[in-house]
């Protein structure tokens, strides 16, 4: 059991968030492990999971506003050479979220 401090995206200036599926080219370790990297340096990317499915990866994404997720999407994820496929899923509402 422990204790931790949840600060709201709003109060750390994250008012956008987004979960992106990521399909990649590559399926090999050193792919991966170069995208798990990637995910790792990107403070935008506040969770990054492998998953079971059509596409390798699941991120939760938190930025400013649309205008960084946009230059987020083509700067970082889109400069990296395996990614086959991106979906953006734009959160709306979050009615239930029990992370905390």
């Amino acid at each position: 059991m422990g204790y931790r401090a949840v600060i709201s995206p709003q109060a750390r200036g994250a008012g956008f968030t987004a979960y992106v599926t990521v399909g990649l080219s590559r399926h090999s370790t050193e792919a991966q492990k170069a995208f798990e990297r990637l995910c790792i340096a990107a403070p935008a990317v506040r969770e990054c999971h492998n998953i079971t499915g059509t596409v390798e990866y699941l991120l939760r994404v938190e930025l400013v506003d649309l205008a960084a997720y946009k230059q987020f999407h083509a700067d970082v994820l889109g400069n990296f050479p395996w990614i086959a496929t991106m979906t953006t899923h734009v959160v709306m509402d979050s009615p239930k979220d029990e992370r905390a």
